[in-house]
């Protein structure tokens, strides 16, 4: 019999009848992400933003570079009304430019060296001001403005810093140009522990009237030492930010200060330290496990990106240094006082998300790094970026009773299409938000880019797929959906398993009524009231009696490979191993799913095995009443990409009467992207050879669906890993993505709604 209560599982979520899960005191222990959930279906104040394009930066290399260069996009800024981004890249020393008149189809439009490492970069008119960089050592420091000509391509002025510029920003009215000059500390020497001279200090340009800095050979200098109580005598300036009072708010970010001058007479006039944040309901061990039971007292806030909300009050991104880091984002006002603080928020909603980064766990977690603030008509909104989780989470500034104005609510998550998220920016005019995602890898196949979202639907929604609080109150954690299967008569009803990238080893159900798709419990996979361990999960079926069959990957003197039968409360009743004269024939890469038909399971395999012909892997049966094995041989597609790489299975699902459903892909992502498919084969007309026969039966294999056009559709960095695949009880066929734990990986899971089987196999 199907389980009963799917949805109530956990025991305590519960739904009203528009959808939106009930949540209690939101601003305190809700899950942040029931919002992000309801976007699809609800109506809200604020109106979402979908996303429409990603630009890869290496597309904007000069001719004749190799698309393999590494490139960097850091810091973005608009330009020409909107219709340009320019961003910096110190890999190629210098800045990139990027026509967005169509922001869902971004154009690249060259490069500009500078002549040294950009670190910032802001716009007014034609003219692109960029901190430059030019540094030989830590002890001497030294940089300049590099005043960039738009439209001739050229610097047309380098103006001196007398020291390392970090931050750049222009006053609203154009009349100031602040720079942070850090003079960043050597982290090999005395552990990175300041003092290290020289200090850094605050370098203040005038604009004239053509743009040019009227004392570009004369920067007028704010001195900020002596401010604080941490190594006075060296601060180091982080980041920079001005209001239309033309105010300065300066974070120091190792000094754990805050620094307000007034730049027409280049004055302190207030400082203050950004003290300290206690937070519970985190994860602050790396084990492999995501729990949200740990609490951090006393956390050295050490602020990295500032932003003003208005003329009196700003927010800081608390990204942490060597001493601190509080994991989430502040609202502080002018004065000093501490208005908001998001405690453990951002990662409460990494967690819902799937984006949470388990691996840092024991040091800053989500580590919000950047933030910025824009005006969409009548609502103000923070943006604040999560380096490590690639995500940009979305607040609301609320006007509340009596005019207080410290309440921030949370609107929406981005994920923000790449790795390691730097630079936002909000152009309101053309309702966008633009995200720079620094990190470029060829090897683990993400590259650094640009992603544009846009208010309204035009884009595409985002995410796809969420979790509900569990019964701790916490989000349920997941992630590396590495299987899917469909409950035998609730159409809603989806199961999926995560594979060893943790350490434990999960059942989700997931209710695909909603938009987005909602993982509303788990169960651990358990063997005498223990967690079964060493397992690494890649194909779940869900019998009719309601419970499951689980394959475990095995791996050459680690680990052997496994069928596991789970029964609903997860408790394995039954392991099956693989018989010796297949276990002995495994190579690295090993079971990727299972299903059932009748009384027999099939099993795919990613790759070939030793005794499998070139080009060729195998379909493993196992009838479960005869205890009997068999073998089909299946012939992969070869690679298409020109970058290569390698073509295997990655599940395997029945379409009934004999008729099997196989996952075959390549292992790249993005533009290199090329094999997601799905292909329908026969065992019903083609019967599996015994094991060790000289002639294996090849299965004739039929393309009933590309998946490459629908994750491509995302609008995104495409996801190399679709793992997983299942018929619904109404005949809907859905799909999902492996996101690897967010680990060397943009972290966003995909979960698609491929439309009814029976249209899928007619258009074929």
């Amino acid at each position: 019999m199907p389980l009963k209560s799917e949805r109530g599982i956990a025991g305590e979520n519960k739904y009203n009848p528009s959808g939106v899960h009930v949540m209690k005191n939101l601003g305190k222990s809700a899950s942040l992400a029931v919002v992000a959930m309801c976007l699809a279906t609800s109506a809200f104040a604020v109106e979402p933003f979908s996303r429409l394009s990603s630009f890869p930066i290496y597309e904007n290399l000069p001719k004749g570079k190799d698309k393999a260069t590494e490139t960097v996009a850091e810091i973005v800024a608009p330009a020409m009304k909107g219709t340009m981004l320019v961003y910096t890249d110190s890999e190629l020393e210098a800045i990139g430019k990027v026509d967005i008149f169509d922001p869902a189809n971004p154009k690249p439009a060259g490069v500009v060296n500078v002549g040294g490492e950009p670190t910032s970069v802001t716009v007014k008119g034609n003219y692109a001001y960029v901190g430059v960089n030019t540094s030989k050592s830590y002890v001497k420091p030294s940089g300049y403005m590099a005043i960039v000509d738009l439209k001739a391509n050229k610097v047309v002025a380098k103006c001196d810093v007398s020291g390392q510029p970090d931050s750049v920003a222009l006053s609203p009215n154009g009349k100031y140009l602040a720079v942070a000059i850090e003079n960043e500390r050597d982290e090999d020497l005395n552990d990175g522990v300041i003092p290290q001279n020289p200090a850094g200090h605050l370098a203040t340009f005038r604009l004239n009237d053509t743009g040019l800095l009227s004392n570009c050979d004369n920067a007028a200098v704010t001195d900020l030492k002596g401010l604080t109580d941490i190594a006075p005598t060296d601060p180091e300036p982080e980041f920079v930010s001005i209001n239309g009072l033309n105010q300065a708010v300066v974070t120091l970010q190792e000094n754990n200060h805050i620094v307000i001058v007034d730049l027409e007479n280049n004055k302190v006039i207030n400082h203050y330290s950004a003290g300290t944040s206690s937070i519970t309901g985190v994860d602050n061990t790396k084990d492999k496990s995501i729990s949200l039971t740990e609490s951090l007292s006393d956390l050295k806030r050490e602020p990295d990106a500032v932003s003003w909300i208005d003329d009196d009050r700003f927010v800081t991104a608390n990204e942490g240094d060597y001493e601190g880091g509080s994991r989430g984002f502040t609202v502080f006002s002018k004065s000093g006082s501490v208005l908001f603080d998001s405690g453990s928020q951002t990662e409460r909603l990494a967690v819902s998300m799937g984006h949470y980064p388990e691996k840092r766990s024991h040091k800053k977690g989500t580590e919000p790094e950047g933030v910025t603030v824009g005006t969409y008509g009548k609502d103000r909104l923070v943006f604040v970026g999560l380096e490590r989780a690639n995500l940009i989470g979305v607040y609301q500034d609320v006007k509340t009773a009596g005019g207080l104005n410290n309440r921030f609510d949370f609107v929406q998550a981005l994920p923000s299409g790449g790795v390691g998220p730097e630079g936002i920016v909000t152009i309101p005019s053309r309702g966008l938000v633009v995200i720079a995602n620094e990190k470029d890898a060829v090897k683990d196949g993400y590259r650094s880019n640009l992603t544009i979202y846009k208010q309204g639907n035009e884009g595409v929604s985002l995410p796809q797929i969420v979790s509900v609080d569990g019964p701790n109150g916490t989000p349920i954690g997941w992630g590396a959906l590495s299987g899917l299967t469909a409950n035998a008569t609730d159409p809603s009803i989806l199961y999926a398993v995560n594979d060893s990238f943790y350490s434990t080893a999960d059942i989700f159900t997931i209710d695909v009524a909603s938009r987005p798709a909602r993982i509303v419990s788990s169960r651990r996979i358990t063997k005498a009231g223990k967690p079964v361990e060493n397992l690494d999960l890649e194909g779940i079926v869900a019998a009719p009696d309601g419970s499951f069959w689980v394959v475990s990957e095995g791996k050459p003197e680690k680990r052997e490979s496994k069928l596991l039968h789970v029964l609903p409360t997860g408790q394995v009743a039954r392991e099956v191993a693989l018989p010796t004269e297949l276990e002995s024939q495994m190579k690295k890469h090993g079971l990727e799913g299972v299903t059932l038909y009748n009384d027999t399971l099939y099993i795919a395999v990613q790759r070939a095995w030793k005794d499998d012909k070139k080009g060729y892997t195998k379909i493993i049966s196992h009838d479960l009443k005869a205890g009997t094995w068999g073998v089909n041989a299946y012939r992969l597609d070869e690679p298409e990409s020109p970058a290569g790489g390698w073509v295997g299975l990655s599940e395997i699902t029945s379409l009934g009467n004999g008729e099997l459903a196989i996952v075959e892909r390549d292992n790249k992502g993005g533009p290199d992207a090329a094999i997601k498919r799905v292909y329908r084969v026969s065992v019903k007309h083609t019967a599996a050879a015994e094991l060790g026969a000289k002639e294996v039966p090849v299965l004739r294999k039929t393309l009933i669906r590309d998946v490459l056009a629908d994750l491509n559709r995302a609008n995104g960095w495409t996801p190399d890993k679709l793992e997983g695949l299942t018929v619904a009880a109404d005949g809907t066929l859905y799909a999902v993505t492996d996101n690897d734990g967010v680990d060397d990986s943009t972290g966003e899971t995909l979960f698609l709604n491929l439309g009814p089987i029976d249209k899928v196999l007619a258009s074929q």
